[in-house]
């Protein structure tokens, strides 16, 4: 039996993801809550193989709600069950802990088979969010052989706050130098100023 909780502020979600999966005889539906808080003071999270978490919540958003679980239940697997696929929200959720992520125009099919698969030590994921952790780790790749030591060292030194005129000395260039590698940077990069740069270069992990 896979015991799964469903944390979802909107009634009729919340409601009809349990009848679905109430109706396998190998689910089982312990309990439904609202907000992370509610799931939290309730204490029934120890309990769950699954839990289906929405981000967009009352208080705790799901993307804090995941770290939160995962530290205090290492071993249940979460699923973010969302509208939002926008990179930020899928990757902070994925870096806290979730091990899939659905949108929530899966079909019930598609749900039951998600939570077999997580149970089962599966990252289900619907394919409009599959191809955008793809392309993120295409691109991680693609940047980090594209930046030279030198230009990495000029992003970490502008990623710090250093001016031109400081990152000259750092590196032992002329203001001109730097200002070159800083054009060479924002095209490899595909950005426009300087915090695009340092943004991207932080969450692909170039510095």
């Amino acid at each position: 039996m896979i015991n799964i909780i469903i944390i979802e502020d909107n009634k009729y979600m919340r409601e009809g993801w349990s009848t679905v999966l109430g109706l396998e005889a190998d689910l089982n539906v312990l309990a439904e809550y609202e907000s992370c808080e509610d799931a939290f003071e309730a204490n029934n999270l120890p309990k769950a193989d699954v839990i289906l978490l929405d981000i967009q919540l009352p208080g705790m958003l799901g993307t804090e709600g995941v770290r939160i679980i995962k530290e205090k239940n290492p071993d249940v697997a979460v699923m973010m069950v969302t509208i939002h696929d926008d990179d930020e929200r899928i990757f902070k959720a994925l870096r806290n802990g979730a091990i899939g992520y659905l949108s929530k125009k899966v079909t019930p099919e598609e749900l039951i088979d998600a939570v077999h698969d997580a149970h089962e030590g599966g990252s289900p994921m619907s394919p409009n969010i599959a191809r955008k952790v793809i392309n993120s780790f295409q691109r991680v790749n693609d940047s980090s052989i594209q930046l030279s030591d030198t230009e990495i060292q000029v992003l970490k030194l502008l990623a710090e706050g250093n001016s031109y005129k400081g990152i000259s000395k750092e590196v032992y260039l002329s203001v001109d130098g730097v200002r070159y590698h800083i054009r060479n940077i924002y095209n490899k990069l595909e950005v426009s100023n300087k915090s695009e740069a340092v943004a991207k270069a932080l969450r692909d992990k170039l510095i």
